[in-house]
């Protein structure tokens, strides 16, 4: 097992990255007492599901916008925010 005190975690972190992407765990010491462990993130589920995604869009039945219709909307929304004096590009 790894030891690591809260000054060297200041000053060692590219060596604790090392160590974690190693797939080692790290032991956390403050003041001479363990008081964590610091260990590599388990490979899980994608954060991000496209298919997931496009299934809420489906049922959101949003309206389809067209480009003009976009920048249209985008335009007005900026005006709202900082006023009518937006040069346009």
């Amino acid at each position: 097992m790894n030891y690591l005190t809260t000054t060297q975690l200041r000053t060692k972190s590219s060596a604790l990255i090392d160590m974690l992407l190693a797939g080692e765990s790290v032991e956390l010491i403050h003041r001479s007492k363990i008081i964590g462990e610091i260990m590599p993130k388990k490979p899980g589920e994608k954060i991000f599901n496209a298919k997931r995604m496009l299934e809420l869009a489906e049922k959101m039945n949003l309206p389809k916008l067209s480009y003009k219709e976009r920048e249209k909307r985008y335009r007005q929304h900026l005006e709202k925010k900082y006023g009518k004096n937006i040069s346009r590009h």
